[in-house]
């Protein structure tokens, strides 16, 4: 009976709407990889999907908050599938780089996004195998980066004329909430030694 309860406890509407954005990523990849100008239809094929994935990311965080639904699965899986989604996209509108014929995605406008994120999950990681325990809490500077980094997909598909000074504005909010979300990390581990310290004199 407990085990049944506790699958039903992380098994909520919030996070499959969480899990469906990490299945949806295969089909964007595919429609962007099998893109040509001769098969333009592909592009709104994956701007359709990644505009589904982005309005999923709104509604598992609103009925996470409304319905009360907030897991420990949710607090890891939802960041997880931004995380996922955004990585793969910027990477493959950049090895596929004639979706928006004479425009390119910088390299190092995808080696920030990436560096990034592989950097807040290595630190995610080693703080969970210090005290077993993670409690994700999304900040300011995190929430705009991933807004803007989502919009610069949306905007590159579409072929938005200043598409540029978007991804220019998700760099800097990349980078600024990277420091954030490093030096939180730092504290973190810090208070953790500090802990650990005071139980091995006491």
């Amino acid at each position: 009976m407990r085990l049944r309860v506790e699958r039903k406890g992380w098994v909520n509407f919030a996070n499959k709407v969480s899990i469906f954005r990490i299945i949806s990523i295969p089909f964007f990849l595919s429609a962007v990889l099998y893109y040509s100008p001769q098969r333009d239809f592909l592009r709104f094929i994956a701007l359709g999907i990644f505009l589904l994935a982005v309005v999923s990311d709104f509604i598992d965080g609103y009925i996470a908050r409304v319905k009360k639904q907030k897991t420990k699965f949710g607090s890891i899986v939802d960041p997880l599938a931004d995380k996922l989604l955004l990585i793969s996209s910027f990477l493959c509108l950049y090895i596929k780089n004639d979706i928006y014929p004479g425009v390119f995605l910088p390299l190092g406008v995808v080696l920030v996004i990436i560096s990034r994120d592989v950097i807040i999950l290595l630190g995610a990681i080693i703080i969970y195998l210090m005290r077993e325990d993670l409690n994700v809490k999304p900040s300011a500077f995190g929430k705009f980066t991933t807004f803007f980094q989502m919009l610069t997909i949306i905007l590159f598909i579409m072929r938005f004329k200043f598409v540029n000074v978007v991804w220019v504005i998700a760099v800097f909010f990349t980078i600024v909430s990277g420091i954030d979300y490093l030096r939180k990390g730092v504290l973190i581990l810090s208070a953790i030694d500090v802990k650990n310290n005071f139980k091995h004199n006491s």
